[in-house]
């Protein structure tokens, strides 16, 4: 995208610890793999790279991300080649000391993938150290007679830490999904839900109510509705933003107008992520950076955001109480420096 950061900037991020907890396994999958895998067919990265690239729609962006998910993760072994290479790059790259990620059970149904080790694969791919999360996306249309069988039978998978709502947002729930979503928490899962990005705060709510989530992936179409908004603060819910992918989208139209500032001055609890890096060409240094530099984020909202992936990991804040003493002492530094 073309955010650069310039000192101070570049110091304060290379030494502010971070979490990634929006990252879509499949859309992370290192160009690298592709392009030494076949060469030919995937001779250049996407150019949905390039600055100034915009998707003409969901369907499009799906697709494209498709084409290089199904060439590539084939079996268990490759999810965990790419997955290595994901989290290595993450921790040693860029700073990041806990990651919440997700991969999609469209891919084990039409590849004939077996999920539990899937899971599996992806939670041993974790540097040392570094606690990775795994859920188990599943799209609105997603439960179907071929994958209603290791949908259920997931909720018992050691390996999986817990589902997320994947999918075109205008495709309404169906009546199963409530109920998988309630057994996943019973059975001791993480539940979370993609709304508010292509669809307006009537779909968050519904989630929220409906589904019973507490953890909303982008949810930055909330901003539409200040009842909803003071909602979301009341109740302590978290939303995952990835502000490059919002904007290649289209949700948002520049970098200046995005409301993830304007929900966190509301009081809303934000994280930020990348979402799917192999279709955006982002980093996450890029996504704190295009918010310093185009929204006039402070040292210390970029902090806050850091921190709250860490207070709001699924492991539990106290797990991760040096990193925000650590967090807190970065920001203060850097305060008395301007």
């Amino acid at each position: 995208m073309g955010y650069q950061p310039h000192p101070p900037l570049s110091e304060f991020l290379r030494r502010l610890p971070k979490t990634e907890t929006h990252l879509h396994i499949e859309g992370a999958l290192p160009w690298e793999l592709l392009n030494t895998m076949d060469p030919g067919r995937f001779p250049h990265p996407p150019e949905s790279w390039e600055d100034g690239y915009r998707f003409k729609s969901f369907a499009q962006f799906e697709t494209a991300l498709l084409d290089m998910a199904f060439a590539w993760f084939t079996s268990p072994e490759r999810y965990h080649e790419a997955a290595r290479k994901i989290f290595d790059r993450l921790h040693k790259e860029e700073n990041v000391h806990y990651i919440e990620t997700s991969f999609a059970s469209g891919m084990i149904e039409f590849v004939g993938l077996d999920g539990e080790a899937v899971a599996e694969a992806i939670k041993a791919a974790a540097p040392p150290g570094i606690p990775v999360r795994v859920f188990m996306g599943i799209h609105h249309d997603g439960y179907t007679e071929r994958s209603r069988p290791f949908i259920e039978d997931s909720l018992h998978w050691d390996s999986l830490d817990g589902l997320d709502l994947h999918g075109t947002e205008t495709t309404p729930l169906e009546p199963w999904t409530a109920g998988v979503w309630r057994r996943a928490r019973e059975s001791g899962k993480q539940t979370k839900a993609h709304a508010g990005e292509f669809n307006g705060p009537e779909f968050v709510w519904q989630v929220v109510e409906e589904l019973g989530v507490m953890r909303i992936e982008h949810g930055v179409r909330s901003i539409e509705s200040p009842k909803l908004v003071r909602h979301l603060a009341d109740i302590g819910a978290v939303l995952d933003v990835c502000p490059i992918s919002n904007i290649k989208l289209g949700v948002v139209e520049r970098m200046s107008d995005h409301p993830v500032r304007d929900l966190m001055r509301e009081g809303v609890t934000c994280t930020l992520s990348t979402d799917d890096p192999i279709s955006f060409g982002n980093t996450l240094t890029e996504e704190y950076t295009a918010l310093y530099q185009d929204l006039g984020c402070s040292f210390r909202e970029l902090g806050q955001l850091a921190a709250n992936g860490f207070r709001h990991a699924i492991d539990g804040r106290d797990n991760f109480s040096g990193k925000l003493d650590e967090i807190e002492q970065l920001v203060a530094e850097f305060e008395n420096r301007e």
